[in-house]
């Protein structure tokens, strides 16, 4: 990755969550494409181009995926995703207010990239984005 200008999924049902991630972005000046979806099922169509909605192209490499949805929620949007051999490699951090535990090892088998808990003021929030974006843009990916 070397410009850092991949197309990015947010999946989060809460507007409010998407409008703070949007400023946070905007505050870091991360100016990456940025897809939404509003629970797993509109993801997944997001990334196959199914029931209507136009495929993302290219791909995005990095997913930040809510646990608590209505209709597919992120672990069974992950499960689903990690058994399909065209999305199974995109890299995923859970942005969540869930701190169970055993929302954490279900995610972490599914080879998620990290487990964030979704910080309480804005100022942390976009720290957190801020240290996603170092992630994301010092990592190499192979190019699709």
């Amino acid at each position: 990755m070397s410009d850092g200008a991949v197309n990015i999924l947010l999946v989060d049902d809460d507007d409010v969550d998407i409008m703070t991630l949007q400023r946070a972005f905007k505050r870091n000046n991360i100016s990456n494409p940025l897809f939404i979806a509003n629970d797993g099922l509109q993801a997944l169509d997001l990334l196959r181009g199914t029931n209507g909605a136009a495929k993302i192209s290219p791909p995005p490499r990095i997913i930040v995926l809510d646990i608590n949805m209505p209709k597919m929620n992120g672990l069974e949007f992950l499960k689903e995703m990690r058994s399909d051999a065209e999305l199974k490699n995109i890299s995923v951090f859970v942005l969540t207010t869930s701190n169970d535990d055993k929302d954490k090892v279900e995610a972490y088998n599914y080879n998620v990239a990290g487990y964030i808990i979704k910080p309480i003021t804005f100022e942390n929030f976009v720290t957190a984005i801020a240290v996603l974006n170092s992630f994301w843009t010092l990592c190499a990916q192979p190019e699709s």
